[in-house]
């Protein structure tokens, strides 16, 4: 029977070294596939940031302005009545002599039919382009010694029969007072929107006017009487300015500048080892 002495290790004899293809972090196979991998990962991100710009851009991408210009017939319904009538108007040297006037909306109507809305002038003015709905209310000034309707007829005709009416608009009928009270009328055909917009002021005293008046006509330096010294005709041009511009804003809002999404940081490969 023999036995075999297990070899003792030498006290500073080297281990003999690892081949370097053992190490499993420097395997060119895993290398490539890292890499690999860093390539796939930045291509993903980096389309997931286009399609998010993309999809932003889009968003805010104004709609054409045919387009936009029919779809603000339906405003009547779609936009919410204080934004097309606000409860307060204010109008920085929009009175007599550049002084500033505020207005309060006192009543404000259901929206109406236009055969019961509106006179029979306006009816026939309105055949050839057809009349969807009347908006009204009416406002009073700071004193409340004025009273202002105003008003929005909405049609579904086009740009050019809108334009046509320009100059064949006749006085508008009030809301809130008498035809017999009626002192300065104001109207206009916003670029943005199949409406008219019009508006008509009165003493809110109840006092029978001279008959109405074109708003211009009131705010001539010459222009004598109660209603223009009352300022009655800077009242209604004012009014219906401040419903047109809004009514324009809503049918056609400012585009806002595109800014695309900010892309992600794209990942660092981790160096070899």
């Amino acid at each position: 029977m023999t036995t075999t002495t297990p070899r003792t290790a030498i006290l500073g004899e080297p281990e003999p070294p690892h081949p370097a293809h053992t190490d499993p972090r420097r395997h060119p196979a895993r290398v490539v596939a890292a890499a690999l991998c860093v390539l796939l990962g930045g291509g993903l991100v980096g389309g997931a940031a286009f399609t998010t710009w993309a999809e932003h851009r889009a968003a805010n991408r104004p709609i054409p302005a045919d387009a936009a210009y029919r779809k603000a017939a339906s405003l009547w319904r779609a936009a919410p009545v204080d934004s097309l009538l606000p409860p307060v108007l204010t109008g920085p040297s929009a009175g007599p002599g550049g002084a500033n006037r505020t207005w309060t909306r006192i009543a404000l109507a259901p929206d109406a039919e236009c055969p019961a809305a509106l006179a029979a002038d306006w009816q026939n003015l309105l055949a050839a382009t057809g009349c969807t709905r009347v908006l009204r209310a009416t406002y009073t000034d700071a004193t409340r010694s004025s009273l202002i309707t105003v008003g929005m007829v909405f049609t579904p005709a086009d740009a050019r029969t809108m334009t046509s009416l320009k100059g064949r608009i006749p006085a508008p009928p009030a809301y809130g007072f008498t035809d017999a009270q009626r002192a300065a009328w104001a109207v206009s055909v916003p670029a943005e929107a199949p409406v008219v917009v019009y508006s008509v002021s009165a003493f809110a005293d109840g006092r029978p006017g001279d008959g109405p008046r074109p708003a211009e006509d009131l705010m001539k330096k010459e222009a004598t009487g109660a209603a223009a010294r009352a300022g009655l005709g800077h009242e209604a041009r004012a009014v219906a300015d401040r419903i047109g511009n809004g009514l324009a804003f809503l049918a056609a809002p400012p585009a806002a500048p595109a800014t695309p999404a900010a892309p992600a940081p794209t990942p660092t490969p981790e160096p070899n080892r």
